[in-house]
């Protein structure tokens, strides 16, 4: 008698799990700001930054088969623009900005983006591939310049503080004057932060699995596939590319805000050409196309660089002044071995590798064939 479950049981089964593991995700990370230090804080925002970020890129380059380099100039103007908008109006040689609403000044950033990306569609709709990568790399050495050279707004390369978030008179800041006690432990700017950076997080997951499930998904993978199939079967090519685009930079744009918060203060160097590659590479380790990919090649290029960098002292090898590799060679060596191991012995990136882990074992086919120790028996 065969163990297996029907197909629509087991299917069941497999949908329950994947809600308990999520559930269980979730609550488990609501209590960090209960127990983790400021630098753990601190990565986790930069993690769910990267997310966010990462996942409008998968949607561009894995989804809809845009090669991009240039997500960075849109973190940027994410960046950027949130510091503008919502910074004070200039009283002497700072950087200006106009005053409004924090939480004003960030749908204004993402919108900004969005524009952006929405102007650049035209070109991505007459380029593919990487004669589409190199033009839109050409975008992060002009916002780089312009960042470096628009002094009165970015503050040059000196770079210009954040204005906190605050919404309906709740300062997300370490300067509150009433301060927050919860279960005993203070919350500050980070501890604050964590839960908007987690819900924005969540929020932008959600929103792009659908989007990948849905019609508009599947319109964007047949473009991918073949534009001359797509456009026979009715779909609008240029008008889904331009889609693509402009919703891919809002992502990044919402990123850009939520790193901006989390460091306090931006500088052009920050988003630069390293930030473009470190955004690719993550949904290549990922499996692009993959929106859970994009979570864990996130997480994975985002915090391991930080926490061998905070333990490089105690690394093999790590030894100064004895003429080996120093701490900081070393960590980026275990970085790079790292990336390197997982481009090698992971099928579909990151993502397949939780698939492979969370899939629960095969049970043998029923067979009616007889065993070998039968057949000898017989004989």
């Amino acid at each position: 008698m065969s163990d297996r479950l029907p197909p629509r049981a087991s299917a069941q089964r497999r949908r329950l799990l994947r809600t308990a593991l999520w559930t269980v995700l979730l609550v488990v990370a609501l209590l960090p700001p209960l127990y983790l230090e400021g630098f753990w804080l601190q990565t986790g925002l930069f993690a769910m930054a990267a997310i966010i970020g990462a996942v409008g890129l998968t949607l561009l380059v894995g989804v809809a088969g845009q090669l991009s380099l240039g997500h960075a100039f849109f973190v940027a103007i994410g960046a950027y623009g949130y510091a503008y908008l919502a910074g004070e109006p200039s009283t002497g040689d700072g950087p200006a900005g106009l005053g409004l609403p924090p939480v004003v000044a960030a749908v204004g950033a993402v919108l900004a983006a969005g524009v952006a990306g929405a102007l650049f569609s035209p070109i991505s709709g007459r380029l593919r591939g990487i004669y589409l990568g190199l033009a839109s790399l050409g975008l992060v050495f002009l916002g780089v310049h312009i960042m470096n050279n628009a002094t009165p707004i970015t503050g040059g390369y000196n770079g210009r503080d954040v204005q906190p978030l605050s919404l309906f008179g709740f300062s997300f800041s370490d300067t509150d004057p009433e301060g927050l006690l919860v279960l005993g432990v203070p919350f500050g700017m980070l501890e604050r932060l964590w839960y908007v950076g987690l819900l924005l997080a969540v929020l932008s997951c959600w929103y792009a699995r659908n989007l990948v499930k849905g019609r508009p998904g599947r319109a964007l993978a047949t473009i991918r596939d073949s534009e001359v199939a797509a456009a026979v079967m009715g779909v609008g090519v240029v008008r889904y590319k331009a889609a693509a685009f402009t919703v891919s930079s809002m992502y990044a744009g919402l990123g850009g805000v939520l790193m901006a918060l989390a460091f306090g203060r931006i500088v052009p160097d920050a988003f630069g050409l390293a930030l473009s590659i470190d955004f690719l590479v993550m949904i290549v380790l990922g499996g692009a196309g993959s929106v859970g990919g994009a979570v864990a090649g996130a997480v994975f290029v985002t915090t391991l660089p930080l926490i061998l960098d905070r333990y490089s002292n105690v690394l093999p090898l790590a030894e100064a002044g004895t003429g080996g590799f120093g701490a900081p060679e070393v960590s980026r060596l275990l970085y790079g071995a790292a990336v390197v191991a997982v481009l090698l012995f992971t099928r579909d990136g990151l993502a397949g590798l939780l698939r492979t882990l969370s899939r629960p074992p095969a049970a043998p086919a029923a067979t009616n064939e007889p065993r070998i120790t039968e057949v000898k028996e017989a004989v």
